[in-house]
This record gives structure tokens, sequence and C-alpha cells, in this order.
């Protein structure tokens, strides 16, 4: 194989690796690398451990630190992979919903501001005030008659 053919498909899987969704959420997500490094470096410890020459399952059984390692490496390989799977976390520049409270909140002040607003909102609302006048419609009480009526009244 000649020299241009290698650098020709060292050049195409450089292309693929770049394009790959996967690369660029490991290069862009520190979280991601660190739980992927985490991992690596938690199986290597348990791997160590494993190759001292005493029996595997008992090591696996009776070795506390062999254990923590493993589970470390474990956890970190699931968090790692869970990131993995999820949508790249895409940074929102705006939207309706901002657009929408600035609205709300633009309408709370300018309502607290401005009597004249206020009124034609309430008359838009629940319909115009109207003037009320109130008449009564029971008689006045007449007074009970006294002593000096009651004396003038019989001559």
């Amino acid at each position: 194989m000649g020299a241009k053919k290698k650098a020709a498909k060292a050049g195409a899987a450089a292309g693929a690796v770049t394009t790959s969704p996967y690369v660029r959420r490991i290069a862009e997500d520190e979280e991601l690398r660190q739980n992927l490094w985490s991992a690596y470096d938690s199986a290597r410890k348990a791997v160590g451990r494993l190759q001292n020459g005493k029996s595997p399952t008992k090591q696996i059984f009776d070795d506390k630190r062999l254990q923590k390692d493993i589970k470390s490496a474990a956890e970190s390989f699931k968090d790692a992979s869970v990131a993995l799977r999820e949508a790249p976390k895409r940074k929102r520049k705006g939207g309706l919903g901002k657009l929408l409270l600035l609205g709300v909140v633009g309408g709370g002040i300018a309502l607290g501001v401005s009597e004249g607003l206020r009124k034609k909102l309430l008359d838009a609302l629940f319909g115009a005030e109207e003037e009320f006048e109130y008449t009564s419609t029971t008689a006045p009480v007449t007074p009970p008659p006294t002593s000096e009526t009651a004396a003038g009244s019989t001559t």
C-alpha cells in the first residue's frame, strides 16, 4: 500500500471522527470527559489489584478496595453512557417565553403607573361604571307624639 493511499485513508478516518456526534459531544462536554476519565482510572486500578497473583474469585469477594474500584468504574461508565445518549445541551438565546414574560411585566408596570390605563382596562373587562344614586324605598320614621301635642289636641 502506498503512502498516498494511507494518507487518504487517515484523512477519511479523521473526517469521519470529526463529524461523529459522539466525538463532538466528548470534545464539548467537560463532565462527560471527567466521567470517562474516572471510569478508566477506576477500571485500571481494579485490574491492577486483580493481577497481584491471588485468586480473582477470593479477591472479588474479600477485597473491599477492589469492590470500591469496580463500583466506581461502573457508576462512571453509567453516567458517561447516559450523557452520551442525551441530546447536547443547546444554549438558548431568547424565545417566546422571554418575550411573553417581558410583555406581562411591562403591562403590569404600565397598569400600576397609569390611572387612565387602569380605568380603560376595568371598563373593558367589567363594563363602564354607572353613576349610582341611592333612594330609599322605606318611609321616614315619624316621631311618636309628645305630651305637649297630646294636651293641645284635647280642647
